[in-house]
């Protein structure tokens, strides 16, 4: 899968060459895009490329780490408890806007879909009630048809970065991956309306993906105070002007777009602990469950407005909803068997889903490459193909005679919701396809989910659910509008559940409704590989908690059999696009190598001194793309048991306080340090926050070439280091649980002569692929060493 991923990145590397060139200017010093993602050669590649939603960028890592250089020690020092209890509370503010604005938006979202999705379905209705089929065929195509293109084409043309779900982007960036323009007000914007079109235009997609997207950029723009070009200056906003505290607020995004997309506020918040992030306590953990509940709110409040008829269509519906608190749960010791059979389907099934969705978008990146309109063709073409299924299909099927016991309103319905739906049927009679097939797709989950209705569903209806949506769910992910998963796996496995159930129903007391939410579970772990998320959500979802036991059940025995086939469907999603993701569990083989031994496999570690001339700076800045540099002292007393001549580490100054310095031209004309006073006139913290700039825009005069500058302030002098000895696997684990963007190797022995800094380690020097490229040894040894045990 490594090589194919990078196979993957490549193609979509020479289409954004060739095809999106005009949309930003390349940086002509690093030329990215000019060179193959991944080198094959003896030194570890660290000038990576990846996906980012449907563009090529380039990637680099995040200071999550406490930057304690004196200015911030100055800073924290001097900081009143006024501004700490200032600091705090505009956390919780801000956790609270998040969930109050991604609320808002989801209700925005949720009407939009449910009168767009119901008129467009009342007309078609309306037509096939006067027998105008073919007429109702081109409206229905017609109209998803306009939809789905004004989805692509703003996803295309205006944000690539909203095309997808979005998950996976939000994984790495929370794992330490810098994802440019993931969350900005552009994306923000087509996300939302690209979301709006895609879902009302019938397509197998859903609104959960997008929603987590949503409340994640919420929470950026929120954090960074606004738009990059209309940011608001307050000195408040600058608490939250760096990697860590923005972080916590996307994280409660996220948390936060799932509660908005099911209702589900517990689920969110274990939905951002178990999948998405990588770094978790205590305190966010309230923020997030703080915002939830804000979100809980809102969408509670828009229902009981919506619930007197003052948002059109929409109702009670639009939010997935399958309320059995009612029903009565029975089952008894032998009904674990059909339990634990469909856990097993659910992850043969969920794995086999996984290796050909990874398949067909290797497939797509082929298509993809050859242009923007390709991509919206691609769009339009899954489109067609969907109207025709949903709107054709159904035609295949016998009309079912209405229950005696059940009203004219009840059955059968010809409005934009309801369980028996008439179609084309006459009166008297319904289509129990057209039921699952012409309508919303939340209404379509609530349609499958229904309990006491064992008699309502054909086992052909049922059989040709299953595999237009087995074949919708995998070709209809991957293409230029944004999408989710959620949705698409829910249909699938609730397709599969009914059947298990129907097969099942005289031998056991489970409902077939409720067969179909232990399919729909057993297929999101068995491809999402969740299990504790996954079953807080549906529990809120069912809200009946006699269904607990047997969803656990199913979900363990899902992710179990999962596990042993394939990767999670966004591990493989995280791999295709490239994006430098560090998994929490290192391979087997980095124990037989050291950190010191990989540091000789990179080109020798670029120093400065403590007081460091302009000219080396400078040049250093235009020859290296390093963004951390070590700091050393020569000349300094050393301490007690150190040889005389050993050099000093002071510490590793960043690649943007370097551009600071000069910048602001903070020069000295002899080598010497400064005092404490000198450094505090010419920066304040919020100046070392900034991370943009390119040595490019800076000027400097030949004169001032032959000045000093004095890193000694603005070096971290409390780096986290290794002992050359360590394993990789050992220091993979620090650096990914600590969320460091540099890690110091430093020298087992110090003695005269002997260099107080071996290496550094970034996050592209611990990927495997990266490791194994320079390294190819180190996996056959190991594989022979197993065969010998």
């Amino acid at each position: 899968m490594e090589e194919e991923s990078r196979e993957f990145t490549e193609a979509e590397a020479t289409h954004n060459m060739e095809g999106e060139a005009d949309e930003e200017e390349i940086d002509p010093e690093s030329n990215p895009l000019n060179e193959l993602l991944l080198k094959r050669s003896r030194t570890i590649s660290s000038n990576p490329l990846a996906m980012v939603g449907a563009k090529v960028s380039h990637i680099e890592s995040l200071d999550y780490e406490i930057n304690e250089n004196d200015l911030f020690k100055h800073d924290w020092r001097s900081r009143s408890k006024i501004q700490v209890l200032q600091y705090i509370f505009l956390k919780w503010a801000l956790a609270f806007l998040v969930g109050l604005l991604t609320g808002l938006i989801a209700t925005l979202i949720n009407l939009a879909i449910e009168n767009i999705a119901g008129f467009k379905l009342l007309a078609v209705v309306h037509l096939v009630q006067k027998k105008r089929f073919f007429m109702g065929f081109i409206y229905f195509t017609g109209a998803n048809f306009l939809l789905t293109m004004s989805a692509a084409v703003l996803c295309v043309c205006f944000a690539p970065t909203a095309a997808g779900p979005g998950i996976p982007e939000i994984k790495a960036y929370l794992n330490g991956v810098d994802t440019p323009n993931m969350f900005g007000a552009a994306t923000l914007i087509v996300k939302i309306v690209g979301s709006i079109g895609a879902v009302s235009a019938g397509l197998d997609l859903g609104k959960e993906g997008p929603l987590v997207h949503i409340g994640c950029c919420v929470a950026s723009l929120l954090g960074q105070g606004g738009p990059n070009n209309y940011r608001l200056k307050g000195r408040w906003i600058h608490y939250f002007d760096n990697d860590r505290d923005r972080r916590d607020l996307i994280t409660s995004g996220a948390s936060s777009g799932v509660c908005a997309a099911f209702r589900a506020p517990v689920g969110g918040v274990l939905f951002s602990l178990e999948e998405v992030a990588t770094w978790w306590r205590s305190a966010l953990l309230w923020r997030t469950f703080f915002s939830t509940a804000v979100v809980v709110v809102v969408l509670r409040a828009f229902i009981e407005i919506c619930s007197t008829g003052e948002c059109g269509l929409f109702g009670t519906g639009g939010l997935i909803m399958f309320d059995v608190s009612n029903v009565t749960v029975r089952y008894q010791v032998m009904d674990i068997i059909p339990v634990v059979v469909i856990g097993i389907i659910g992850g043969i099934l969920g794995s086999l889903y996984n290796y050909l969705m990874h398949k067909i978008l290797r497939l797509y990146s082929l298509i993809n490459q050859m242009g923007r309109m390709h991509k919206i063709l691609l769009s339009l073409t899954v489109s067609l193909f969907t109207s025709a299924c949903q709107y054709g299909l159904p035609f295949l099927v016998e009309c079912r005679p209405c229950d005696p016991t059940l009203s004219a309103t009840e059955c059968p319905t010809n409005g934009r919701s309801g369980n028996f739906k008439q179609f084309n049927c006459p009166n008297g009679y319904y289509n129990d396809l057209a039921t699952l097939l012409l309508t919303t797709n939340d209404d379509a989950v609530r349609n499958i989910f229904s309990t006491n209705t064992s008699t309502e569903y054909q086992i052909p209806s049922l059989l040709i659910f299953f595999a237009l949506y087995c074949i919708l769910g995998l070709f209809t992910f991957g293409i230029a509008v944004p999408s989710g998963l959620f949705l698409p796996i829910i249909l699938i496995g609730s397709g599969y559940g009914r059947l298990l159930g129907i097969a099942m129903g005289s031998y056991t007391d489970i409902d077939q409704g409720l067969f179909a939410v232990l399919g729909a579970a057993s297929l999101m772990a068995g491809s999402m590989r969740m299990t504790v998320s996954l079953c807080v959500i549906f529990l809120e979802l069912t809200n009946n908690l006699l269904l607990l036991p047997i969803t656990m059940i199913v979900l363990l025995i899902a992710k179990t059999v999962g596990d042993s086939f394939n990767p999670s469907i966004y591990e493989i999603i995280l791999d295709l696009k490239g994006l430098p993701f560090l998994d929490a569990h290192p391979e087997p083989w980095m124990r037989n190598i050291t950190v010191g031994e990989l540091a000789d496999a990179k080109p020798p570690v670029v120093t400065l001194h403590g007081v460091e001339k302009v000219a080396r700076i400078v040049d250093v800045l235009r020859n290296t793309t390093h963004n951390g540099f070590p700091v050393v002292d020569d000349g300094e007393v050393p301490p007690v048991g150190l040889a005389t001549g050993a050099t000093e580490l002071h510490g590793i100054v960043l690649r943007a306080h370097l551009l600071q310095a000069l910048k602001k031209k903070w020069f000295l004309r002899e080598k010497r340090r400064t005092e404490e006073w000198e450094v505090r006139e010419k920066f304040t913290w919020v100046d070392l926050a900034g991370r943009e700039g390119k040595i490019e825009e800076v000027a400097v005069t030949r004169d001032e070439m032959e000045m000093y500058v004095d890193l000694h302030p603005l070096t971290n002098t409390t780096p986290y280091t290794v002992l050359e000895s360590m394993s990789v696997a050992k220091a993979m684990v620090l650096f990914r649980q600590v969320g460091l963007r540099h890690l110091l190797i430093v020298p087992k022995y110090q003695a005269a002569g002997v260099p107080p800094v071996v290496g550094i380690l970034t996050r592209q020097d611990l990927r495997p692929y990266n490791i194994l490229t320079a390294i190819p040894h180190l996996e056959v040894s190991s594989k022979g060493r197993e065969k010998g045990n």
